[in-house]
């Protein structure tokens, strides 16, 4: 099963970006190593001309970088809900996409795969 590792600095930063935007989503290209079925975070982008509004984020995913790096996506569901909704599920193009819930605490974060099965997040350092 896949795990994803992430320092608790780096997931610290994440979860006051997505304070800082509420109420409207917040997302991040996520940054890291895949080693076997671990993914070890190592640090975000801000996705070229997002755009965000209370209930969706997006961005033009023809202008993203040339990046082997990005691993996955993170953005906020100010609703509160951990769950993928069927846009995110649809619009889940790398290997990991992470979800943070308001009110944007370390217990209010959630991984999924390709499949949208849930996985354990593991906090380091």
């Amino acid at each position: 099963m896949m795990e994803v590792y992430v320092a608790g600095g780096l997931l610290a930063e994440m979860l006051s970006f997505a304070r800082d935007r509420h109420p409207r989503e917040a997302v991040l290209l996520l940054r890291g190593r895949t080693a076997k079925e671990a993914i070890t975070l190592t640090d975000y982008l801000f996705p070229p001309f997002a755009t965000t509004d209370s209930i969706s984020a997006s961005y033009p995913i023809h202008m993203l970088p040339i990046d082997f790096s990005i691993v996955g996506t993170a953005h906020s569901h100010p609703s509160g809900s951990l769950d993928m909704s069927p846009t995110d599920m649809n619009n889940m193009y790398s290997r990991i996409s992470i979800v943070i819930a308001h009110p944007y605490g370390p217990g209010d974060v959630a991984a999924y795969n390709k499949q949208a099965e849930r996985v354990p997040i593991r906090v380091t350092g």
